[in-house]
């Protein structure tokens, strides 16, 4: 514990938690996309209940470390490339990833919605806790890697991650609502689950990706919509002003 209270602690922890919000903004919008098919009561409880659980896991994995390094470890090879443990947790949780973000955009775009009965409302409940699930185990791979890399003191990583994780529950409402009021960012959202997918499946290929550049593609296409979320509120006030002056 003394390490964090140190200068370079402090730095560490900083610059760890900063890291670790960025990482956990897919994890964010995940979670938001969905517990939007949940109803309106249930969706605070969701998000809270799948942000607290990947903040479980990656405390876990933090404490397993040896275990989580032994992942790497080569199971067998193919084509001369390793295939190791986190390898094809990468390539199962990035595939997961593709279809489901793939389903939910055709479902935002071209599938009916039914109304819920009680019972399939609780299914849909323990559906999206499973899902939800799932990716925080994948989500939590990378988390605790960087953390690792970045810090040798377990003090900090866990602060950092806790701090990190508050700071999501704290945003995670706020993001889901933004989302929810707006169909086209929730079509980009999706999208940019899909290419986190995409390269998930090419880390766990021995393919390693530059996170630098998907974050800025996803930073860029999200300025240039909310661009087009300003131009069209403003056509849109000025058609009400136009079809005012007319009556």
């Amino acid at each position: 514990m003394g390490a964090l209270l140190t200068a370079d602690g402090l730095l560490a922890l900083a610059t760890l938690s900063a890291m670790e919000i960025v990482l956990g903004i897919d994890n964010v919008v995940f979670i938001a996309i969905l517990v939007g098919r949940l109803p309106e009561a249930r969706r605070e409880f969701a998000r809270r209940l799948g942000l607290l659980l990947a903040l479980g896991i990656r405390v876990l994995l933090l404490f397993a470390i040896s275990w989580m390094m032994g992942l790497t470890a080569p199971l067998w090879s193919v084509l001369g490339h390793g295939v190791s443990g986190r390898d094809l947790i990468l390539l199962g949780g990035g595939l997961f990833l593709i279809f489901k973000a793939t389903w939910e955009i055709y479902d935002k775009v071209e599938a009916g919605h039914h109304e819920q009965t009680a019972t399939t409302a609780r299914a849909a409940f323990t559906w999206v806790i499973l899902q939800i699930l799932v990716l925080d185990i994948v989500f939590s791979l990378d988390s605790v890697i960087t953390a690792v890399g970045m810090a040798n003191d377990l003090a900090i990583m866990v602060t950092a991650m806790v701090i990190a994780m508050l700071v999501m529950l704290l945003s995670a409402g706020a993001v889901s609502r933004f989302i929810d009021r707006h169909p086209s960012l929730k079509i980009l959202a999706l999208a940019f689950l899909l290419l986190i997918g995409v390269m998930l499946v090419a880390e766990g290929m021995g393919t390693h990706v530059e996170k630098g550049y998907i974050y800025f593609a996803m930073a860029f296409s999200l300025l240039v919509e909310l661009v087009n979320m300003r131009h069209r509120r403003k056509q849109q006030a000025a058609a009400s002003g136009s079809r005012a002056r007319t009556r």
